[in-house]
């Protein structure tokens, strides 16, 4: 038995209320059950119950044995004085408050069906994977369809607070803010956080005023990933390190020190050369990038703003002094697809927050555009029968998986709850 099955019990009333007594056998009548808030303090706020006729206002504690009152020191705990009622599952213990004075308690386990707890019992059973793997293919297309659209809120919720707190940082400026998050992107995995403390420790102020020679960006990029350290004969490579000099020279850029760029297990395109180069021309070719991807009404737009290249070199090198075939090095339609799913849409969510205003039906209408990701917790969904369609519904999946099957939260899940309802 855990706790927060006693407050789903509680909160729905998913027991027999209509004869209730409590452990003293006083009568008692469920006027309100409270507000379940999941903060500190009580579990319920702003109860109303009526005890032998005498009513009563004020908070409902939960726990699985009254003697819990004094394993949580709850006794010694202002908070606490303002309990009118203890739930508990069993009661082995008078409990009191910190004044001396009982609380009344009503023991649970005599007014719940025994299918209920079977039903519960059942759900949390020792899961291979999630919980309710053999059952959420039964669940109601309509209660799938309202539990992902609030997943995906949250989700982006949680993308948007990251955001906000840079964006603190930055003096609320949205350009910068949105630099950083795309160089994060640029640099996927295995560079992300690298090219996100490079991004970070070049002023904006700096980039808005080179953003008209790419090969200053690069040359500054390229620098403080510590790409230009080892001297080589190329050409290209003494423009860039002669660039890189000056303008440390001229900023005052202080070296950040980083972990090594990764090339291992990157497939030639994402090298982080190419990367860089690409981030450099998207940055010389827009420089007011937050507010063409902000003004932005199709997803085509989008694809046009970020259908950059890398620099003439690139074109024929992955690496310093290594010719390859010619080739153009365009962002692909699929890393820009997961530059809109991970940085543009919770950009867009945002920046409307911060106006006031509600997300626009367009941020969901350009993932719904978008193919469904692939990667492992999609493939396992799909495996169990939850096919996904588009990006939307795998961020949705990815964040029920993430956040509540992964945390056991099955009584916070709406499929949790459709399931013990049935």
């Amino acid at each position: 038995m855990k706790e927060d099955f006693l407050h789903y019990i509680w909160q729905f009333k998913k027991f027999d209320f209509t004869h209730l007594k409590t452990t003293s056998g006083e009568n008692i009548t469920i006027i309100k059950v409270g507000d379940y808030t999941q903060l500190a303090g009580p579990d319920f706020f702003n109860a109303q119950i009526e005890i032998d006729n005498q009513k009563w206002a004020g908070n409902i504690e939960i726990h699985i044995k009254s003697s819990d009152w004094y394993v949580h020191n709850h006794e010694r705990d202002n908070n606490y004085n303002s309990v009118i009622l203890h739930v508990v599952w069993e009661h082995d213990t008078t409990i009191f408050r910190k004044d001396n004075s009982e609380i009344p308690v009503l023991e649970l386990k005599n007014y719940v069906s025994k299918e209920l707890i079977h039903q519960y019992q059942k759900l949390k059973s020792t899961k291979s994977w999630i919980y309710c793997e053999n059952e959420i293919k039964t669940i109601p297309q309509f209660v799938l369809n309202n539990w992902q659209e609030r997943l995906f809120f949250e989700r982006l919720e949680r993308k948007s607070n990251s955001i906000q707190n840079l964006l603190f940082g930055n003096q609320n400026d949205w350009e910068a803010t949105l630099f950083c998050f795309l160089a994060k992107n640029f640099g996927l995995n295995t560079n992300g956080e690298i090219f996100f403390k490079i991004a970070n420790s070049i002023s904006f102020s700096i980039l808005r005023k080179e953003t008209f020679d790419v090969e200053n960006l690069e040359a500054m990029f390229f620098g403080q990933a510590s790409l230009l350290e080892n001297e080589k004969e190329d050409a290209y490579f003494k423009n860039l390190k002669s660039r890189w000099e000056y303008l440390q020279n001229k900023y005052m850029l202080e070296n950040v020190i980083l972990e090594p760029i990764q090339f291992f297990k990157h497939r030639p395109d994402n090298f982080p050369t190419i990367r860089l180069s690409q981030l450099a021309n998207l940055y010389q070719t827009h420089q007011n990038l937050f507010s063409k991807v902000i003004a932005a009404k199709t997803i085509q737009e989008i694809y046009q703003i970020f259908n950059v290249s890398v620099s003439e070199y690139w074109k024929t090198h992955y690496t310093f002094d290594k010719v390859s075939p010619k080739k153009s090095k365009s962002l692909s339609k699929g890393f820009i697809d997961l530059l809109i799913i991970n940085t543009i849409i919770p950009f867009r969510f945002a920046y409307e927050k911060s106006q006031g205003k509600e997300t626009s039906e367009e941020n969901i209408y350009f993932l719904e555009q978008i193919a469904p990701e692939k990667n492992a917790i999609i493939d396992k969904f799909k495996s169990i029968g939850i096919v996904s369609k588009n990006a939307f519904e795998t961020q949705s999946l990815l964040q029920l998986k993430n956040e509540y099957c992964n945390k056991s939260a099955c009584l916070q899940c709406a499929i949790g709850l459709e399931l013990l309802r049935n």
